[in-house]
């Protein structure tokens, strides 16, 4: 049950892409048709890299994973925080060093002078999912290749860029709220959702290629079909109406795990927990609470107070004590004062959260939130955040301590020299913590066994085969 540490270099880039990005595929007879390609930034950007690599390589490119052996480079940035700026930054520049010609996409894209102010000579920017556009830009500097589909197959899923047995299945792009710490409306608009049928469609493709756990993402999963005033969209000749209910509904009958990223907290994810309750999706909610404080909340123009939330949790795990719940907080933010930051302390002890990332504030340029007053002075910031971590760091152990001795079905990801790692319900991939079978070899990537819990720390657990698997 990891607490994430924020520290300057710390972007929101995730290790996965880049390992399946070097472990593609190539074909060496081509000639000039090489697309070099780096992803950086969240699952939501994630997605959008996929959708971009899977028309090129439908094209018949080629797409390799270093700057010097590619005809030309797509840096897809994240500008979240300063931190993935700075790395997007970098970036850029690595790619123009090495190779010369870069176009450039993502959340950053939308900062065009920002970014050409550093780096002048750049092809060509592009904001966030702005697919065929960057496809348009790779025609202009890299004529299609005389390319056989018969003879170059790009899967019916599409190009992934994580391992075979989970995917990210994004169902909404943009979003409605204007939290003061946040620019992503500004980067991405006003949400938008997918319709249900397409989403329902993709994730049988999915399973169909193999994919075992899907993680729902979006900016605000709780506000799918908004948009849409909840449309009833037909699905196979089914009528199913565009809201995250119906939704979780649909996924849940496709036997795969469906895990639920970003949800909002809004009243209606109540009506979620009976199904995670019944297994038809995984006991899991990841909802970004960022703070106890109504006045701080208010201030971020988030809804909530702790004493309602804390009250909500507890009834949610008396419908589903199998609930693991994963949450973000902020520390730091201008005006929080001592009584308010211990009042977020209180929190955690009485909501029991598994799973927590925190981040001390930091101005994030174009931000709401830079122009509030009582800026919190940075060594205030470190000495409540270094508490707010040990806080939660004994929370973690003492939860993870109760899971010992306990039976998990889980699902591999990878298999090292000292045994396999995998995961339970309870843990997503990158963001949390994992369960070592150490000194265990025959599996892999994908299968899933039961396990029993031997051993946890306040991050990961230790697990050995169960004796049905033995």
């Amino acid at each position: 049950m990891p607490v994430e540490k924020y520290v300057p270099n710390k972007t929101t880039t995730l290790d996965i892409p880049v390992q399946t990005l070097s472990e593609m595929p190539t074909s060496e007879s081509k000639l000039g048709h090489k697309v070099g390609f780096i992803s950086l930034g969240c699952p939501k950007n994630l997605v959008d890299s996929e959708r971009i690599l899977t028309q090129l390589r439908t094209e018949g490119y080629d797409v390799v994973p270093s700057f010097d052996k590619a005809d030309v480079v797509i840096v897809n940035t994240c500008g979240f925080i300063d931190a993935a700026v700075e790395e997007s930054l970098d970036t850029i520049g690595e790619a123009l060093d090495q190779n010369g010609k870069v176009i450039v996409t993502g959340c950053l894209g939308v900062k065009d002078d920002e970014i050409r102010e550093v780096h002048p000579n750049v092809l060509a920017i592009t904001g966030p999912h702005a697919y065929e556009e960057v496809v348009n830009i790779v025609h202009e500097h890299l004529p299609k290749p005389e390319h056989n589909p018969y003879l170059d197959l790009v899967p019916d899923h599409g190009i992934k860029l994580t391992p075979k047995h989970f995917a990210y299945l994004k169902i909404s792009e943009g979003c409605n709220h204007r939290c003061t710490f946040c620019i992503i409306p500004s980067m991405r608009g006003d949400l938008v959702s997918r319709p249900i049928g397409d989403v329902l469609s993709e994730a049988i493709r999915l399973k169909s290629a193999g994919v075992k756990e899907l993680l729902v993402i979006s900016q605000d999963t709780s506000a799918y079909g908004v948009d849409k005033k909840h449309l009833t969209d037909f699905w196979e000749g089914t009528p199913v109406k565009s809201n995250m209910l119906a939704l979780s509904w649909k996924l849940g009958e496709m036997d795969v795990w469906v895990r639920l990223h970003y949800v909002y907290p809004y009243p209606h994810v109540d009506d979620i927990i009976p199904l995670m309750a019944e297994g038809k999706i995984l006991p899991y909610l990841d909802i970004p609470f960022q703070h106890a404080s109504k006045r701080i909340l208010k201030l971020m123009k988030r809804p909530g107070s702790a004493e309602r939330t804390v009250e909500r949790i507890k009834r949610w795990r008396e419908i589903c004590p199998d609930l693991v719940i994963r949450s973000t907080f902020i520390v730091g933010f201008p005006g929080e004062t001592e009584d308010e930051f211990e009042e977020l302390l209180s929190f955690l002890k009485d909501a029991q959260i598994d799973r927590v990332g925190c981040f001390m504030y930091s101005p994030v340029e174009g931000a709401t939130a830079n122009q509030l007053p009582d800026q919190v002075p940075e060594e205030i910031k470190q000495a409540r955040y270094s508490k707010f971590m040990q806080v939660q760091s004994e929370i973690s152990y003492t939860r993870l301590q109760q899971r010992i001795g306990n039976e998990y079905f889980v699902i591999v990801d990878e298999v090292t020299s000292e045994g396999a790692v995998a995961r339970s319900y309870a843990e997503a991939p990158e963001i949390d913590g994992v369960i070592h079978i150490n000194d265990f070899f025959d599996v892999s990537p994908g299968d899933r066994l039961w396990v029993q819990i031997i051993h946890a720390d306040e991050h990961d657990l230790w697990a050995v085969p169960a004796e049905s698997e033995k």
